[in-house]
């Protein structure tokens, strides 16, 4: 999805029916949580597949010019765990051409009250069938606690199943209303959550949770082909093993709004934060890493 790869922002009248309404916006702002109409026709579904097995067999348009150093990407040698590929929206243009559906970021700039929506990261990510394997099992987390080096609060991630999915297939699962909450002090969250004990973490939700007097109750999101879940980028979230007898396929399409920029940010030991955007992105005029840089962070939508 590289800058020549610009579209009009226009939706029909049939599009328009399908975004959230103003009661819906502001649940998402109380729960942290949407689950879309159908945005997506079956065929683009399939298609989606079909164009994910050519890039698993080796067909990309082009590759990330260097390896920026915190990038997940599965390769064959990696063998039957959960597979997840950073800059998927770079390197196919067949899944480029679907994601950056106008609509899609139109519900994205309804959620987020924006005027524009930006691509932040997208992960292609293949969940096999294998209910032992411990990386089919995401650990509680959110999303903004990895995108420090970003001034925006109102950032949003498209959970993009391509086919029905539902518990037994370890569908992401929202804690309700935990975008809401002020987190304790002191924790060093920029640590990702695959570098972290899954036992740690569930005991910091539950500290979290206390902490702000609520409780953790889990929403699995049942999520209808064609449909999408959104989250915001504060939503604590995770998922489960795969139990079916089919992987579960999607994208974690990771969205920001047009105001987002780049922000200098140090971890407790005053070490600097890095995004692997950082080491990609053009740079702006402070000589700092341009978050709008159209080749890795298209504009998927603007008023």
């Amino acid at each position: 999805m590289t800058a020549e790869l610009t579209h009009a922002f226009a939706l029909t009248d049939a599009d328009r029916a399908l975004l959230p309404t103003d009661d819906e916006v502001a649940e998402y702002g109380r729960r942290g949580w949407y689950l879309s109409r159908k945005l997506f026709t079956d065929a683009e579904m399939d298609t989606l597949v079909e164009a994910t097995e050519r890039f698993y067999a080796g067909h990309t348009d082009r590759r990330l010019p260097l390896r920026p150093p915190n990038l997940a990407y599965w390769t064959p040698e990696k063998g039957d765990v959960q597979r997840h590929n950073d800059y998927i929206h770079y390197e196919s243009d067949e899944v480029a051409a679907i994601l950056r559906k106008p609509l899609l970021g139109a519900v994205a700039a309804r959620l987020a009250q924006a005027e524009e929506i930006r691509v932040w990261q997208s992960t292609l990510i293949y969940k096999p069938p294998r209910p032992e394997e411990q990386s089919n099992q995401v650990p509680w987390h959110m999303d903004r606690h990895y995108w420090q080096t970003c001034t925006s609060e109102r950032m949003l991630t498209a959970f993009i199943p391509f086919h029905h999915c539902d518990e037994r297939m370890g569908t992401i699962t929202m804690v309700d209303g935990s975008n809401t909450w002020t987190e304790i002090p002191g924790d060093d969250s920029t640590r990702h959550f695959a570098h972290r004990d899954r036992s740690e973490l569930e005991d910091l939700l539950h500290a979290n949770a206390s902490h702000n007097g609520a409780v953790v109750d889990k929403i699995p999101m049942i999520i209808p082909k064609g449909h999408v879940s959104f989250h915001h980028c504060r939503t604590y979230h995770g998922s489960g093993a795969n139990l079916a007898d089919a992987p579960r396929r999607a994208i974690s399409l990771h969205l920001q709004d047009g105001d987002n920029r780049f922000r200098p940010y140090l971890k407790p030991d005053g070490t600097p934060v890095f995004y692997n955007h950082d080491v990609l992105v053009r740079r702006n005029d402070e000589g700092l890493p341009d978050y709008t840089d159209q080749n890795y962070c298209p504009t998927l939508w603007r008023e």
